[in-house]
This record gives structure tokens, sequence and C-alpha cells, in this order.
């Protein structure tokens, strides 16, 4: 900014520089606009409102310099106009623009100044923006477009005043256009008109605009670029048609479409008009498709192109407008696939038949003499291509004026949105798209110009694609990868059924199974279903690609290498008899030049990225024994390329590497001789040799370390001892353990370790120094601030401890140290942390307890017990605990529970530490089952009853049939006068009883029957029991008379919550016995029946037994469809619930079904008005939503299943896979759910963020951005009340933050940076609307911005 502008200017400021705006020097009068822009900028809101004559000096100046001969003046002024509207006083707005658009720009030669004048004044004006009411502002800038400049563009007055001594309007701008055939972008004015102040546009001005935009596309001095323009203000004026309006304007469409007089060019253009309308407005659009349609399918029916064609044969040459109107009419179709829904489905077996026939669509090519050849070469393996099929050259550019290209382009672009939003309505399951589509698809890689080529193998990827989501394979156990930094198995949702003590320390064997362990099985394809139909016409793709990486371009190449990998992730290989087919090409598109700069540069090397993943996937999923032949060539080609200078190219080829290096090493390979040896060596100087490299990236060095990690835990073992040399061995670890040392490869480094440790198989291919080092150094990464690095450290010296091969060179002094620096985890505020440091320590106490169990760890261990645990660290505690106590040292810990804890901490948890501590340590320490049974009788306070019955729970429990406890010591308590006694009373009976089911379960069921306050009791105890016991077979005999009592006991409302957990419980007992009783429970009349049954299912399907799931796979889907349809709001909620837990638990189960169940879930986010009441408070009238929590459950369940599913098994589909349908009604439903309660708005945020991610498709998100943006405008816009109380503000700011960080998180995706991108252009979509909001959000709220992308940075760290 000049040093003459003033911080805080005043009128006068401006005053001083209008007379510059004469000066004859135009440098003067530019440097004068510019001061005057920068001081209207920096003003104050109301620095201008009260001085009305510098203001009219202002404009007269601007309009002076909007007729400069000087083009840059000109400019400047057009960008003075934007700030000085927000300035000036409302009274001068009208005025102004009057005269603007009477402005006669005779001096200069660009009649569209005065258009880009009045464009800048409309987007700078205030606007109505949705959930915020308008401001006296936005009504005076409505008044003055209604007033002056509609009236100004259509030529008349369209609202009128009342006042009939006004003079008529002149002639309008765009009338003017329309004679004179010019464009002076007027047409662009009335596209902001309708961007900025469509929701205040009457039905008259929405009319007048509508008229003047359908008298431009009719009329013939109208150009073509102003008639685009047209179309494109008349879709962004669409969504405020009336019905009425709507249906007169298409009334008209249909009209013209049916004139005998119809030439191609005005087809095209409706047709234009058209696909336009059904995005800007799919669902009042939608329901119109059935007059429509079938005129778009008329020019692309078998008749018309017939009749063409014999008219073809009587002229000498083809009109190209033939061919421009049917690729308008395709682009119309794809829109009315992608956006109407259902309103189209009646219409896609015609839809299919036109993309099909006009996919081959060219008539300048003799088609014929093709298909004979095609006959004659069918069957041998030869190569058609390699004559002279060069596509670059042959390119179809013989003749400049043959634009069917662009017709075959479209019907491609048609075939693949068909894919895309209908392939799950029954097209795939029907045969329709690998009977169909699938080999027209295969033909056209014939095609001889490239940007259809592409088009063609984008339709086929997406059906391979959608084909792998919608019947994934179930993987193979032992090939689950295992992600970095994972905690190892869960330790025990519950601890019947839950990870056993020995599955909690057996970390090695689990993380063993890393991805590729053993060799996939051979591939099975199913005989009937969309596998199979993909497996069958697999043979003839890869033919064809296979010819196209001999032949094509660089991105025909690329292209058809992601369609091969989408081919082998479908069929999880598939690949096996054509490897030496591919394997050649596929080597030759790694050695893409590279001394290429810029794009084709780029283009290379994404093609090189695409190969090395094609690679990978190959290794991943086909057997060793199909890939060693060729892994001599393989192995060579990735030694090379992982030297690249470019990063994401050699992290391509690390990553392939890996796969390789998994395929050649046992016990996946039985061979271990020395072709593979050779081949490792070579991979592991190469990957070493990157590692310490100061010219390496940070990602290739990280990327090296986890495959050296790989390479030497893999080459463990006596089978791979003749791999790898034992001192090569020792560097590659010596190497690991330096850069663990270092800042940026620690985190990588430990990563690498852990793989080693858990793969390691025998103690002397380590080095104790080596051992002891790296033991250390991960306690020293315990005190980093990185969090990843934390746990990524503590996971690593998990398995490091519990693998044989290392834990065998720790001595004393060693696992002292390690104990010393894991204490301080124990009494952090990361409890993330505690679990996994408990397990450590359970592992090291085995043959150390004497020195291990000292003060500090007692402390500790206190610490840890009098704190509010989770179930899985609770269960690592008490495991801790019984090791312990079973190698006799026990003594201190008991007397420091007793004395520090006791009954000041919590009793539950203290009492199941006591109890199994009593149990495992028995007389070592120094307390016997007796003193708590005598405590238990003398005790006069509550909190020493409870910790008592609490002991003698878990040890009659631990002590199973040798409790000597029996049910009337417990049962005796429940009637004490008491809010905790009985209740403890009746857990511990419970658990107790757990232990001993023969001698418990009579008692409880015989005392069932009594009083209420006694069932609810029960329940409690009937819980513990079917929770803990693992001896079903004891509770088998009791179950039908447990399932009566405990049905009869829920019937009492205070019961019905515990009562559902034990009839779910029962239920995977004897599934055969009780899911078709709770079937037929689904219909019962009575709503709190059915409510009950519904939470009883939901903990039902967290049972993991393979055995249960056979009963429960019939039944699934019809109790989910019942209860998601029950007539009860609270039922319903119940059931969102039940579903979300079934898609958790089930997913293999629920997954090919979510096509039906999510519309159930989705139907219920939508505000239903009759469940809104008015409540009568005192004077005041409050309305109350009983569907609210119904709401807030169904987004919950969405946002669930979004989350993967809803499951963290990788090996089920998607709820919300890329290409779903389901997408686009869940997006609205999304930015619908941004303007309700509070608590929706916070969840349908974060859903927002995870569909602009990458769930979604780019267009889907591009086309809902400014939507969203005016509805996050709305929540920072809120102010709070003057009597808000402080949770109120609390909340309000919550919002405000969330709504901050989701914007920071969307601004950081690709395509919301580039303004859209390509997928943007292509839809037709702009996101200005979200741009101008971010751009608001940086400028009011720059803390709350700051705070989100330090919270983000600190995260990625």
């Amino acid at each position: 900014m000049s040093t003459s502008i003033p911080s805080n200017p005043n009128a006068t400021n401006v005053a001083t520089l209008i007379p510059k705006l004469h000066d004859a020097d135009a440098d003067f009068r530019y440097m004068a606009l510019n001061d005057l822009q920068q001081i209207l900028t920096v003003g104050h809101t109301n620095f201008l409102s009260s001085d009305y004559t510098t203001c009219a000096r202002t404009v007269d100046g601007l309009l002076h310099t909007l007729n400069d001969t000087n083009g840059e003046v000109q400019n400047m002024a057009v960008k003075c106009l934007g700030p000085f509207v927000t300035k000036a006083p409302d009274t001068i707005l009208g005025p102004m623009i009057d005269k603007i658009s009477t402005l006669e720009t005779s001096n200069s030669v660009d009649n569209s100044v005065r258009a880009l004048a009045l464009r800048t004044v409309v987007v700078s004006l205030p606007r109505p923006l949705p959930g915020i009411p308008r401001s006296k502002a936005v009504q005076d800038a409505y008044s003055a477009m209604s007033k002056v400049l509609v009236p100004r563009l259509v030529g008349y007055t369209v609202v009128s005043t009342g006042r009939k001594d006004l003079p008529k309007p002149p002639k309008g701008l765009l009338q003017v256009d329309m004679e004179n055939g010019t464009d002076s972008n007027a047409i662009d004015v009335l596209t902001e008109v309708a961007r900025c102040f469509g929701p205040m546009l009457v039905d008259l001005e929405v009319q007048a605009l509508q008229k003047i935009i359908s008298d431009i596309i009719e009329n013939d001095r109208s150009g073509s670029v102003l008639r685009k323009k047209a179309v494109s203000a008349m879709s962004v004026l669409a969504p405020y048609f009336s019905d009425t309006l709507l249906s007169s304007f298409l009334s008209q469409l249909i009209e013209n479409l049916r004139s005998p007089h119809l030439t191609y060019s005005k087809q095209k253009l409706y047709y234009t008009i058209l696909g336009s309308m059904a995005r800007s407005i799919p669902s009042k659009f939608g329901p119109h498709l059935k007059t429509l349609c079938p005129f778009v399918l008329g020019i692309l029916s078998a008749e018309n192109l017939d009749s063409e064609m014999a008219d073809l044969e009587n002229e000498e040459e083809r009109d190209p407008q033939v061919d421009e109107a049917r690729e308008a009419a395709l682009t119309a179709l794809e829109a009315f696939l992608s956006s109407c829904g259902l309103d189209i489905v009646a219409y896609i077996p015609e839809s299919i038949d036109a993309a099909l026939r006009f996919l081959k669509y060219d008539p300048n090519y003799n088609e014929e003499d093709d298909d004979e050849t095609n006959s004659q070469n069918d069957g041998d393996g030869e190569d058609e291509f390699d004559e002279d099929e060069d596509f670059e050259e042959e390119g179809g550019a013989d003749d400049e004026d043959d634009i069917s290209w662009k017709v075959r382009r479209c019907a491609a672009k048609v075939i693949y949105t068909l894919i895309t939003m209908h392939g799950s309505d029954n097209l795939l399951e029907n045969g329709t798209l690998y009977s169909q589509i699938a080999p027209a698809l295969i033909a056209r890689f014939t095609e001889r110009e490239e940007n259809v080529r592409l088009e063609v193998l984008s339709s086929l990827t997406a059906l391979v694609r959608r084909t792998g989501e919608e019947a994934p394979l179930k993987p193979d156990p032992l090939n689950g990868a295992v992600p970095d930094g994972v905690m190892g198995p869960p330790l025990s949702r519950k601890r019947r059924r839950g990870g056993s003590d020995a599955s909690m320390l057996d970390t090695q064997t689990e993380l063993s199974f890393s991805s590729g362990y053993v060799s996939p099985p051979a591939t099975t394809s199913p005989k009937t279903g969309p596998q199979a139909s993909l497996a069958r016409i697999s043979p003839d793709i890869v033919r064809g690609v296979s010819k196209l990486l001999k032949t094509s371009s660089q991105p025909t190449k690329q292209a058809s290498l992601t369609l091969l990998k989408d081919i082998v992730i479908a069929e999880q290989g598939g690949l096996a008899i054509f490897l030496g087919e591919i394997i050649t090409p596929l080597l030759q598109a790694l050695d893409s030049s590279v001394s290429a700069t810029g794009a084709s540069a780029a283009t290379a090397n994404n093609l090189r990225i695409e190969a090395l993943r094609l690679i990978a996937v190959i290794a991943e999923s086909h057997s060793s024994r199909d890939l060693e032949p060729h892994l001599i060539k393989i192995v060579p080609a990735l030694a090379t390329v992982v030297k690249d200078r470019f990063s994401k190219v050699a992290v391509a080829a690390l990553n392939s590497a890996e796969q390789c290096v998994k395929a050649m090493t046992p016990p996946r390979s039985a061979s271990a001789g020395p072709q593979n040896a050779a081949l490792l060596e070579q991979l592991y100087e190469i990957i070493v040799g990157r590692i310490p490299a100061q010219d390496t990236d940070v990602d290739v060095k990280s990327n090296a370390l986890r495959a050296l990690g790989l390479l030497i835990g893999r080459t463990s073992g006596p089978q791979g001892a003749n791999l790898l040399q034992r001192q090569t061995r020792f560097s590659g670890l010596d190497l690991l353990y330096g850069r663990m040392k270092n800042e940026l490869t620690r985190l990588a480094s430990v990563r690498a370790v852990e793989t080693v440790a858990a793969l390691a198989q025998d103690k002397n291919e380590f080095k104790t120094q080596w051992v002891t080092g790296v033991a250390l150094e991960l306690c020293a990464q315990l005190n980093k601030s990185s969090r990843a690095l934390r746990g990524s450290s503590l996971v690593t010296l998990r398995v490091f401890i519990a693998s044989p091969a290392t834990r065998a060179h720790l001595d004393e002094k060693t696992i002292k140290e390690v104990v010393t620096l894991l204490l301080p985890l124990l009494t952090s505020s990361d409890l993330h942390l505690i679990g996994p440091s408990l397990l450590i320590l359970a592992t090291l106490v085995k043959g150390n307890a004497t020195y291990i169990v000292d003060e500090n760890t007692v402390k500790a261990l206190c610490f840890v017990g009098s704190s509010p645990l989770s179930d899985p660290v609770v269960d690592a505690l008490l495991l801790l605990v019984r090791f312990i106590g079973e190698q006799g040292a026990g003594g201190r810990l008991m007397q420091a529970f007793l004395k520090d804890v006791g009954v000041g901490g919590n009793p539950d948890l203290t009492g199941k530490v006591i109890g199994t501590l009593l149990v495992s340590g028995g007389s070592s320490v120094g307390v016997k089952l007796d003193d708590f049974s005598s405590e238990l009788q003398t005790a006069r306070d509550d909190q020493r009853k409870c910790l008592a019955l609490s002991v003698l729970g878990e040890a009659g429990l631990r002590l199973g049939t040798s409790s000597p406890l029996q049910p009337d010591l417990f049962t005796n308590y429940f009637a004490a006068k008491s809010d905790k006694v009985p209740l403890a009373a009746a857990v511990a009976l419970g658990r107790a009883g757990a232990g001993n089911i023969k001698t418990y379960l009579p008692v409880i069921l015989s005392t069932m029957g009594g009083s209420i306050t006694s069932k609810y009791l029960l329940l409690h105890s009937v819980r513990e029991i079917l929770q803990h016991s693992e001896a079903e077979a004891d509770i088998i005999p009791y179950a039908n008379d447990l399932w009566q009592n405990i049905v009869a006991a829920s019937e009492s409302e205070d019961n019905r919550a515990i009562g559902s957990e034990c009839i779910g419980r029962l239920a995977i007992i004897d599934p055969k016995t009780y899911l078709p009783q709770l079937q037929t429970f689904l219909t019962d009349p009575q709503a709190h029946t059915r409510g009950m049954v519904i939470s009883a299912l939901r903990y039902t399907f967290a049972d993991s037994d393979s055995s249960y799931d056979t009963h429960l796979r019939p039944t699934i889907i019809s109790m989910l469809t019942t209860m998601l349809n029950d007539p009860s709001l609270e039922d319903r909620r119940l059931a969102l619930t039940t579903f979300t837990s079934a898609a958790h638990n089930k997913p293999l189960l629920i997954a090919p079904h979510f096509p039906a169940l999510i519309p159930l879930a989705l139907k219920e986010t939508c505000i239903r008005p009759e469940l809104v009441r008015e409540v009568q408070m005192g004077p005041f009238k409050h309305k109350v939503d009983d569907g609210l929590e119904l709401r807030k459950s169904a987004y919950e369940t969405l946002y669930g299943l979004m989350m993967d599913g809803g499951s963290s098994n990788s090996s089920s589909s998607p709820a919300f896979p890329p290409l779903s349908p389901l997408l686009a009604p869940l997006f609205d439903r999304v930015v619908a759910g941004l303007a309700d309660d509070h608590d929706i708005r916070l969840i349908c945020t974060l859903m927002f963020v995870k569909l602009v991610a990458g769930l979604a498709p780019v267009e889907e998100s591009l086309r809902r951005l400014d939507a969203v943006a005016e509805a996050f405008r709305a929540v920072l816009g809120q102010k709070p009340k003057e009597n808000a109380v402080k949770q109120d503000i609390e909340r309000m700011q919550e919002q405000s933050k969330g709504v901050v960080k989701a914007s920071v998180l969307v601004g950081r995706e690709p395509a919301i940076v580039g303004g859209g991108g390509d997928a943007g252009v292509a839809a037709g979509i702009e996101v200005r609307g979200w741009r101008d909001y971010w751009e608001w959000v940086r400028k009011e709220f720059p803390a709350l911005v700051k705070q989100a992308e330090d919270e983000l940075r600190e995260k990625d760290r």
C-alpha cells in the first residue's frame, strides 16, 4: 500500500482524489484510481455513508474513467466499483446503476466495459444467505436490482412501482445484443443477478428474466457464444422457477422440439438446456423426464441413424451439425442418468442401446472391412496391431471436419455414468453390464481417437471396480495386513469369548501374519454372478490391453495399467497365465523417458507409478510359484527405479519391492535357492543405499526403512538363513538402530524394528548389544512429544519383549531400566499407553518378579487401580496382577491395595484386583478368603461391604467349582437398606456363579419369581453369568427356564434394559432355539416388547463365533428391515443403534444388503413437521421436536457406516463405495443436517469432511460446496443472546470451531484449491461461493483458522 494512504481514511481523502480522475495524463488517472481503490478497501464501512456529495462526485469520476481511452484505467475503475458500493449510501446505488447501464463508451473499442462494471457491482453487494435474517443493506441491494437493473436488462418495468410519472426504461441491454447480434456480456450480469439475488426475486422478475433468456436462445442473430451463456444463465435461474413456470417453459421446449422445421443447431441448443437444467434442479426436473426423454433418445435411435446414413448416400458431404446435436443429446442423457436418480430408471434400457450404438459410430471409417479383419484374426494369438497401428499417427485427423469422435466420447461417458450411478440397479446382477456393455467396450480398444479410447478404458475400469465392490472376496486371514502402529489383537470386548490371557500376550504370532506371509490361494471364481462374468471376459481384456501397452501413447498405457490393476484387485489374482504376456510391456513402461520436463515428465512419472502399483498387486495376489520365473526381470528393473530422483516414483518402487520380497521369502516361497538370494541381495543393496543419502526425500527414506525391516524379518529362521548373509543382516540391523536416533526417520525405524521383531525366529540372529540398545532407545522415545512416535514405540517394545528371539538377550540390568522407564506411563494422562504398558510388564514379570515388583511398581499399580479404566485396560491389569501372584510376589501389592486404595477407590475394580491376587497368590499374599467373608459380616459402612462382596465374587469366579462360597452369602444382602450393597451383592453373585454354574444357577432361577426389586437384582446376576462364563454346556440345561424367567422379569419397565442384554446373550448360547423367537417378538403388538427384542439383538451381533453366524445369516436382513420399519419412534431409534452394531460386528453378512438398508436410515434424517409441537411454558411458547432423537441416531448410524462400512474388517464392502448411487442422497441429507440441531450439525460437519476428502466423487462435492458454504456462514454468523448462559456460549464456540476446522480440511483438497479442477469444468460447476466464503472466514476468524491449522499440523506429525 502507498505510504500516502491513511490507515483510517475519511471522505476528505476520497474528495482529494476525484479531480485527478480527469487528469490528462493516463498514468495520473491510473494512480489516482489505485489509491482510491485502496482507500475504499481499508476504510470503515460507514465512512462515506453520510457524505452524499462526495459519493456523487466519485460516481461521476468513475463513470468518466470507465469511458477512458486507456484500457488499464478502465480496468482499475471497474475494480474500484466493488469496494465503493459497499461503502456508499444506499440512496446512491440505484442512480449509479442506472448511469452505468446507460453509459456510452464512445472512447473505447471494448463495448463490454459497461457490463463488466455492472457485474462487479452485483457481486460486491450484500446478498441474502440461508439461515441469516436479511439486513437493511441486503434489502436495499435487492431494491436496486429490482427497480433499476432488471428493467435495464429486459427493457421494461417488471414490478410496478405505482408511479405513472416515471419515464419508460430505454431499450434493454439484452435486447440490443439480440438486435445487433453482439455480446456485450450483459448476459453475464443477468447470471450474477440470478446467482446472488435469486432467493429474493419475485415470480414476475423470474418470468421476465426467463423470457429474455429464451428470446436470446431463439433469436437467429444471437451468436453461439451468447447462446451458450444464455443456457448457463437459464440453469442458474432455474432453481427459482415456480412449478407453473417450469412446466410452461418445458412445454414450450417440447413444442419447439416437435416443430417440423427444427434445425440440428436448435436441437443441439435445446438438448444442452435440458442437460444443464437436469444438473441444476434434478428433483424438480426429474418428473418431467417421461415427456422429455423420448425427444433426447429420438435423435439417438437406430431409425434416425439409418435415415441419416441413407440420406448420406445421396449427398457429397455430411452436415457436421448432426454430430453436434447427437453430442448434445448424449451429454443431456448423461446428465439425466447422473442427476435424476429413479426418474430415469425406466429409460435405462434405451439409454444403453443408444450409448452402444454411438460408441462405434464412425461414418468416415469402413467398419465392415474392419469387422472382417477382426473375424479373421479372432483366436490367433498374434498381435493385430504390430504392422502399422500407431494410434498417434493414425489419430483420425485426415478429415478436420470429422467430429464423430466427440459423439463416441460422449457415448462412452454415458456408459461410465450408467455403470457408476446405476450399476447396482440390477444391471450388474442380471448380467446386463457384462453381456451387453463389456464386450462393446473391449471391441473399442482399437479406437482411433485417444480421447475416446481413454473414456472407454475408464468405463471398463469402473465396471471392474463395481464388480469388486459388489462381490468382495473374503481374504485368507493370514493375508490381512497389519497396519503401522497397531496395538495387536483386541484385548477383549468382554471376557466371555474375548481375548484370552494367552492371546493378549501372543503379540508376535498375531503380528507375524503380515501381508503376504503365505502365498495367496488360487483364485476360484463363483460359477454365477458378476465375479464369474468378469472372470470370463478377463482373457479378452488382457489380450486387448497387452496390445495397447505395446503401441499406444502414455495416457492410454496408464489407463490400461489401471484397468489391469483393478482386475487383479477384483479377482484377487487372475493373471497367472498372462504374466508372460504382460511383464515385458509392463517393464517397458518403467523405462519411460525421464529426460522430459513439465507436463511430459509428469505424464511419464504417472505412467511409471501406475506400472509399479500393478507390479505390487500382482506380487501380492499371485503365488510365488507363478511369479518366480518373472522376478529375474522384475527385480533389476525395480532396483533401477528405486534410485529415481522423483520421490513418488521411488516410493512406489519401494512398495513394489516389498511385495517382491514377500514373494521370494519363506514360507510363501518354498525355494531358497541362489536366484532368490541374489535378487534379495540386490534389493538389499539398493534399499540400504537410499537410506543414508543426503539427497533422499524423507518419504523415500521412510519407505526404504520399512522395506529393509521387512527384508530382514522375512529372511529370519532356518529357511531364510541362506537368503541373506549373517554379516549383511547385522549391518542392516545396525542401520535401523542408528536411524532410530534421527529425528526425521525415527518413526519409520521404530516400525521397521517392530516388523523385524515380529518375524524373528532365532536368537542367534541378533547381538545382545543391539537388542539392549534398541530396547532402551524405544523406552527413551516414550518421552517424545509426538503421539504417533510414542504409540509406535510402545507397540514395538511390546513386540520386542514378546518375541523369544529378542527377549532372550535382555539381562537383569536392562529389564530394570525398561521397567523404570515404563512406570511413568502408568501415571501419565496418555490413557491409550496404559494397556500396552501393563502387558509389557506382565511379560517381563515372569521369572523376574523379585526385582520388578518393588515399591515404585506397587505405587504405580495402585495409581492405575484407583483410576477409571476401560475394559481392555482392566483385563491387562488383572493379567499382570495374576502373574505377580503366581510368581509369589503379591504380598506387598496386596497390602498396598488394602491400605492405600481400599475403600477409597472404585470397589468393583479394587475388588477384582484383590480377588485375582488372592486366588493366584495363595498363601504368599498374607490374607485369606475367610478374612473377606468376616469383613462382609462385621463391616458397618456400605463401602467396605461393597468391596468385600466384589472380592468374594471375583475370587469365586477364579476358584470355579472349588470355591467354598455359597449363593446365600450374597443373596442375604439383597434386602440391605442401602443403594449400593444389594447391587454389589447381585453382581458378586453372578461372578461367583459364572465359575460354578451347577451350584448357583438353580438357586438364582428358584428365586426369580419374587419381588420386582429381587428380579432386577437377579437379572444383574444372570448378566454376569452369561457375560463371563465359558461353560456353555452347563448353562444349556437351564436355558429354557432362564429364558422364560428373563422374559417375564423384563416386562417391568425398570428391568427392560438389563433384561434385553440377558436375552441377547442367552440367544448367543443357543441361537437355533432363540433366534426364531426373537424374530417372532419383532412383530409383537406391544411396542415395549419389540423395543426389548431390538435392544437384545444388538448384544447378539457382538458375538464373533462363526457357527453363530450360520444361524444368523438367514434371518438378519429380514429382522433389520422389520425393526427399521417399526411404527414406534423409540423402537426405530433403537433399531438404528442395532443396525450400527450389525454393520460393525457382522460386516460380511450385512455389506451385500447395504443398498436396501441404508435408505431406511436415510429417510429418518428428514424433519417431520407432524412431530414438531408447541408447548406452553408459563408466558412463553417453545417448540418441541419429538423426532429429534431419532434423527440424531440416524445421522450417527450413517456416520458410523461411512467409517469403512462401520467395520474395522477390511474384507467387507464399504457402505458407501466411491461409485455408490447412495452417495448423492447421503450428501443431500448431510447438507440438510448442517442446518439442523446443534448435535446433528456437529455430526454432519464431520460427515461432510469425510465425503469431500475422497468418499464422494469430486463432481458431487463441487456441486454442493456453495450450499455448504452458506450453511457454514450461517453457523459462524450466529450471535449469542443477551441472556445466553455459559453453556450456550460454549456450544456456539464449539460449533464455530468445528466449522472452521472442517473448512480448513476442505481447503486442503486439491479439487477445491484448484477451483474445481477438470471435474468441475467438465460438469460446468463453479465453486466461487465456497471460495468467497473461505476468504471471508480467513478475514473474520483468523484466530480460529490458525488454531485449526495448528491442530491439524500437530496431528500430521
